[in-house]
């Protein structure tokens, strides 16, 4: 079954939600992988994206600012771990 929303196309559900509604799920809820500075400066523009969304539509803002706050926490890059130098001499 194919979703059709005013002639566009969705894939999935992020796309039917993003064409049905008119947001971009992405901008509150996040990517994987997006770096500290890219993650905040996605939630400063969705915060000033959600006082006009909120006169738009209350209900549409509800839904993003539950995004906002369900959205995972990136994951940090785990540290690499040193290995310890191999010595063949005797221990004293």
């Amino acid at each position: 079954m194919k979703y059709m929303v005013a002639g566009h196309e969705a894939f999935d559900t992020f796309e039917f939600t993003e064409l049905a509604l008119g947001v971009e799920h992405q901008l509150f809820a996040g990517v994987p992988g997006e770096s500290e500075t890219e993650r905040a400066a996605r939630l400063d523009a969705a915060r000033d994206m959600l006082p006009d969304l909120a006169d738009e539509d209350p209900e549409l803002a509800a839904y993003a600012q539950l995004l906002m706050r369900q959205a995972p926490i990136p994951l940090r890059h785990p540290i690499p771990v040193r290995r310890r130098a191999f010595r063949t001499g005797v221990a004293a």
